[in-house]
């Protein structure tokens, strides 16, 4: 086996192990899941720093994880101190439309804000027959689809819009598939939930306080989320972005009333989790993602079918930020052009195209497992800590993304890419 696929084993290790120790080994993988997520990472590290010598990429590495964390953990902070308080029942169609609603802020406030905002009212709302299909229908919907809109939405479109691609350009070409692809979500989503309300009694019915009583506490929060959305968009000098954002996290936590953390049994351990997972994730994916850009790179005149599977299928498992931008450059590749001339290039048919499939794909496809988009495990970790029940890794896979997220993304081939 060579050095380059050796290096990929922590990688392969440590996705096994998200998979399949929970299922088996639960109380062990709690235990010590942090040592083997920091472990494997650092052998990568060490081996990059003093085998490779290859500093740039550690570094490289460590700026784009300290970033990601900062902003998930600062939308994590400043959500927890709102509290949306609902109604104790809502019908299928009321959490349908709030699914909606929740896909177009999505695009607002970026996946990772609205989701953040809206998981404890969703929670909430359909507290008294919540099932793990409620928190897999809002990642895919919330946490991943909705947001194709804008380059707020995600992050790979917003590295698309700083390396040149339009604001308003994505909207327009990406506007059909999010119809289709919100649109066949929730049809999938109403009927699910409607059995699932059918089944409550009437008289445990008329026993629930039904009112329309929304309330909403800590609004002063609204401030701190935008200042986090607008520093998204600092650039230099370096950090200080995530100075502004780490500053309005603290402000929103020590300013917020202790009352409504307590309504939202707000802790840290959502957050801790994540970060510790993911620090290992970021890690022992540096030699996969390597190797992906040497590959892409030796393509020649891909397919629109090509960068739709290929990236999407990739972001499904890896950051679909990096994967965005490899085969973003291999499109530009594609048609002789160069980074300077990318507005005029989007006039050509063949370029536009391999854009948008690629757009589409590295959002839509990353919800198909728990680590193909950040606030995909936040939101599982936020409703672990509610004690609601979640599907494993493999279970989430086998009964949501085969049967649901993979004939919808098959519509979208056939209709838009094939």
């Amino acid at each position: 086996m060579t050095t380059e696929l050796l290096l990929v084993v922590p990688f392969v290790t440590l996705l096994l192990l998200i998979a399949l120790a929970p299922l088996f080994i639960p109380k062990w993988w709690l235990d010590h899941y942090p040592k083997v997520s920091i472990g494997l990472g650092a052998i990568v590290i060490i081996y990059f720093l003093f085998v490779l010598r290859q500093p740039e990429i550690v570094y490289h590495t460590v700026h784009e994880y300290f970033s990601f964390i900062v902003l998930i953990g600062a939308l994590f902070v400043v959500s927890g101190g709102i509290s949306i308080v609902t109604k104790d029942l809502t019908t299928p169609m009321e959490n349908v439309l709030f699914l909606l609603g929740g896909a177009i802020l999505a695009n607002l406030i970026g996946t990772t804000g609205a989701s953040m905002v809206l998981i404890r009212p969703w929670i909430r709302m359909n507290k008294l027959r919540i099932a793990p299909y409620h928190i897999v229908f809002f990642i895919f919907i919330i946490s991943n689809v909705g947001g194709v809109l804008t380059p707020i939405g995600d992050p790979p479109l917003f590295l698309g819009f700083l390396k040149g691609i339009p604001f308003f350009w994505i909207i327009a070409q990406t506007f059909p598939m999010w119809c289709v692809g919100v649109g066949f979500l929730l049809t999938v989503f109403y009927f699910t939930d409607r059995k699932n309300y059918s089944g409550i009694s009437h008289s445990v019915r008329e026993k629930i306080d039904t009112s329309d009583h929304w309330n909403v506490e800590g609004l002063t929060n609204l401030l701190f989320l935008v200042m986090i959305l607008a520093a998204v968009f600092i650039t230099t000098p370096v950090f200080l972005r995530e100075v502004v954002i780490i500053t309005a996290a603290t402000a929103s936590y020590f300013t917020t009333k202790k009352k409504v953390h307590q309504l939202n049994h707000f802790t840290f351990h959502p957050i801790q989790e994540v970060a510790i997972l993911f620090a290992g994730i970021f890690a022992t994916m540096i030699p996969a993602l390597q190797m992906l850009e040497r590959s892409a790179h030796s393509l020649n005149a891909p397919t629109t079918s090509f960068f739709y599977w290929n990236t999407g299928i990739l972001s499904s498992f890896l950051d679909n930020a990096p994967t965005y931008l490899s085969f973003f450059s291999v499109a530009i590749g594609s048609v002789k052009g160069t980074a300077d001339t990318i507005p005029v290039m989007l006039l050509n048919d063949t370029f536009s195209g391999s854009i948008v499939a690629i757009s589409v794909a590295a959002v839509f496809f990353g919800a198909n497992t728990y680590i193909g988009n950040g606030p995909n495990f936040m939101v599982k970790s936020i409703a672990d800590h509610y004690h609601i029940p979640t599907p494993s890794f493999l279970r989430y896979i086998t009964h949501y993304t085969l049967p649901v997220m993979v004939p919808m993304l098959l519509i979208i081939w056939i209709l838009f890419f094939a």
